[in-house]
């Protein structure tokens, strides 16, 4: 079955009023109101990514005055976008339903989800979608045939339907639609209508059997009283998980009243004094918009949930502790709001986390010794930055990271490096924003920008990028003028060779994207000799048709570079095997070598294949590849879903110099620095750990053919220079990470999550004299970007493996430098 998921994405609820077939709007299915038994909640994401409750269920209700037999009668489901083929799924009935009483249908399990159903009154299988489809209670078994508003309208079988989400078949308008964590729900007058959209409402699921039992068979006694600081407890889990509580006071001190997550945050106004334990709590309330005001002094009841955005037995992230289910009354309004915790440069932790080396969430708070742990005991609590410098860009979802350390690993731009695995940046967080957009757009900032003022919000743990501030306040911005940085020509005796993460560049990409592409090889790397190229998409980009080719990008972008000023560069690049080389699917993307002839040559050698693995000869005294360009042992298991290095044997001014172009698999499935798993398992290091040797091995049959070969190992190892990988390729000075040469506060080409972070790299063997490098920071620190990674490029003088002729060349490059010839 397909289900669907709570998305970063999710920040507007797309109510649907009426689905247009051909021009004309489907006339709504009109089912007799019922007198006696409805269809009073259905739920359909059990078991999803994110889900508390394991199954999906049906509820039923009798408005009537007496008891309602269902024997003989079914619930079925039909997808929201009916087609011809689709057909109505049927679960038989039995037993009856109490006036006033509910009736508890259980359907199709998922394998997300802790909490059981209570015990169900009727099973089916029926695997629902979260977000749209029907529900018909319907007299007989037989399965139903219509589909559409109007056929199932003229059904008299159909004792009651309800369509939610973007349903085909509904009564009136459709309800809205519901999620992984949410439902649609009648209200507690059970009103019908024939109108879906206004007797059904969206909220957290609350399954009732016959026997008055609620979720997890709790057959409903007092809710135990409890005071915020005692829900939230001393470690990251509630005492009170999956439990009812009552009479939880606090002040209203924000309001989240768009996106599928929408409610309210509380802050008890009187505190105790353990400082593990949170004063604030987020009420869930769904797709609904609470209807509190901040200031209100609010008195609540509900259960008590740890919020993941997955399956919580298998989640990597840490849990948000939030109050569901929940009821309230406002006592008073206008109250004074608690005072927020101020985040000073010395406020939170310098160490990262306790990494006892394995899940922390049962470990006692220590907020005075670990940044997570800070954080974790101002759940929900407001607090306030002054004058955040911005240290991770604007994004797409409308967010970015700030921090309350501006002396923290500052780079010189105004970022924060991240220099090792226990050198997190403590003082980085996200903002996110509670004002709703058409009153203030979202800032659209860059690394180094500064949000004057003060903003504060409620702090939250999110999945995407760890704890972040939700500014009900959001300061002032201050543009501080970041520029895109240009590197200088090279000599006429220099070899430049550049790296450049283009990010999925395919024909289908706006010519804007390509123009600023060449713009960065001529303006901002001054028209380096090679450049190597990482995620080049072959002719159709995503579309995953079987197209392997990529001359058609490759045409586009040379033609860009031509456009904007710069040389005819020529390429030189293997096709992968389809689908084999990972990245986005159907992209096939691949590394590339663009080259000037004009400069530098390229020695074409027949033989490179996607399956051929590239050798290392020397015959006459001269040390050459088997096939250039060549790949590197393709076939080894190092390289499964992962793109292949491809080697090049090139000649400038005589001299051979091998390039080697690599893109080494992603970062994807390592646990996060933040979550809940500590110290994070890197299990993506182990793929890179077994591709750098590979490439390793490559390297020294080089070295053994000719010890002062001129080697140039460039691209996207996808890790950092600390890492176990990069060590591997390093080992015993046989080549040169040349990141390491700059200062620390320069060390980044890629910004995530407000760390500026060392992806990218240029390793060279030791031939090469005169080594000049620069990072050119053009896209990763900046909101708008051609790319989110930023280029490097290395200049050189290649080796002649002769003392006497290097000591000319030396020579030569002098007299260039001082008569500019």
């Amino acid at each position: 079955m397909t289900k669907t998921h709570r998305s970063k994405a999710a920040f507007t609820v797309a109510v649907t009023s009426g689905l247009v077939l051909g021009g004309v709007a489907a006339p709504a299915a009109l089912a007799t109101p019922s007198a006696d038994a409805v269809i009073a909640e259905v739920y359909g994401g059990g078991g999803n990514s994110g889900a508390t409750l394991t199954s999906d269920f049906v509820e039923l209700a009798n408005r009537g005055a007496a008891a309602a037999s269902l024997a003989g009668f079914s619930v079925q489901y039909l997808p929201g976008s009916a087609s011809p083929s689709s057909t109505w799924q049927v679960t038989p009935l039995a037993g009856s339903v109490a006036p006033g009483g509910r009736y508890l249908v259980a359907e199709s399990k998922g394998s997300g989800g802790t909490v059981e159903l209570p015990t169900p009154d009727a099973t089916g299988t029926i695997a629902m979608s979260a977000t749209a489809g029907t529900i018909a209670l319907v007299s007989g078994t037989t399965a139903l045939t219509c589909k559409t508003a109007a056929d199932c309208a003229a059904d008299t079988r159909i004792k009651d339907l309800v369509g939610f989400g973007a349903a085909t078949v509904r009564e009136g308008s459709p309800t809205a639609a519901p999620s992984n964590t949410t439902s649609v729900a009648r209200g507690t007058a059970l009103a019908d209508t024939d109108d879906n959209a206004a007797d059904f409402t969206v909220g957290a699921p609350t399954p009732t059997n016959t026997a008055g039992e609620s979720t997890g068979g709790d057959t409903g006694p007092a809710p135990t009283p409890a005071k915020i600081h005692d829900i939230q407890g001393t470690t990251r889990i509630s005492p009170f998980k999956d439990k009812k509580v009552g009479d939880v006071t606090g002040v209203v001190t924000a309001t989240r009243t768009f996106g599928s997550s929408r409610g309210f945050w509380l802050t008890d106004p009187n505190p105790d004094s353990d400082p593990r334990t949170s004063e604030g709590l987020f009420v869930f309330t769904g797709s609904t918009s609470p209807a509190v005001a901040v200031g209100d002094a609010v008195t609540a009841t509900g259960t008590v949930r740890e919020f993941y955005p997955d399956a919580p037995a298998t989640s990597n992230y840490q849990s948000l502790t939030e109050l569901s289910s929940a009821q309230w009354t406002v006592g008073s309004h206008g109250n004074a709001l608690p005072a927020p915790t101020v985040l000073n440069p010395d406020t939170v932790p310098t160490t990262y986390a306790p990494s006892p080396g394995g899940n922390i969430e049962s470990l006692p708070l220590e907020p005075t010794k670990y940044a997570l742990d800070f954080w974790e005991s101002h759940e929900s609590e407001i607090v306030s930055v002054t004058d955040a410098r911005v240290v991770g860009p604007s994004n797409s979802f409308n967010e970015l990271y700030v921090t309350s350390k501006p002396d923290q690993h500052k780079s010189v731009r105004g970022g924060s490096v991240y220099l090792g695995y226990d050198q997190l940046n403590s003082g980085v967080m996200k903002v996110s924003s509670l004002i709703p957009f058409d009153q203030r757009p979202f800032p659209k900032l860059n690394v180094g920008d500064v949000l004057t003022g003060t903003t504060s919000g409620p702090v939250e743990y999110s999945n995407f990028g760890g704890y972040t501030l939700f500014a009900s306040v959001l300061g002032t911005e201050k543009d501080n003028g970041l520029q895109a940085e240009t590197t200088r020509k090279q000599r006429t005796g220099e070899l430049a060779v550049a790296t450049y993460n283009v990010e999925n560049l395919a024909p289908g990409d706006p010519q804007a994207k390509y123009d600023r592409l060449g713009e960065a090889i001529v303006t901002h790397l001054a028209t380096p000799d090679i450049v190597n190229l990482e995620e080049i998409q072959d002719n159709s980009g995503a579309t995953d048709d079987g197209t392997v080719a990529a001359d058609q990008t490759l045409q586009k972008f040379t033609d860009a570079i031509v456009a904007k000023g710069g040389p005819r560069y020529e390429w030189r690049s293997i096709d992968p095997v389809n689908d084999q080389d990972g990245g986005q699917p159907g992209g096939n993307i691949r590394v590339a070598f663009l080259f000037n002839p004009a400069r530098v040559s390229f020695v074409d050698r027949p033989g490179g294949s996607s399956t051929t693995a590239v050798g290392v000869v020397r015959e006459h005294g001269k040390t050459h590849l088997t096939a250039s360009p060549g790949r590197v042992d393709p076939a080894n298991e190092a390289w499964t879903t992962s793109r292949k290095p491809l080697a090049g044997e090139f000649v400038f001014k005589g001299r051979t110099v091998f390039v080697i172009a690599n893109h080494f698999n992603s970062k994807g499935g390592d646990q996060p620095t933040h979550g809940r798993f500590q110290p994070p398992v890197r299990s993506s290091e182990v793929q890179r750990a077994k591709q750098a040797t590979v490439l390793r091995g490559f390297v020294d049959s080089l070295l053994a053919a000719d010890r002062s070969a001129n080697i140039v190992v460039a691209g996207d190892l996808n890790d950092y220079p600390f890492s176990p990988a990069v060590q591997t390729l390093t080992a015993g000075g046989a080549l040169t990470d040349l990141i390491a040469s700059v200062p620390e506060a320069e060390r980044y080409s890629y910004v995530f999550e407000g760390q500026s972070q060392v992806l990218d790299h240029i390793l060279a063997s030791k031939a090469p004299r005169g080594v000049d490098y620069d990072v050119v920071h053009i896209n990763a620190e900046f909101a708008d970007q051609a790319s989110d990674h930023d280029p490097q490029v290395i200049r050189f003088r290649p080796g002649a493996g002769n003392a006497v002729l290097d000591g000319l060349y030396d020579l030569l490059d002098w007299l260039e430098q001082v008569f500019g010839k």
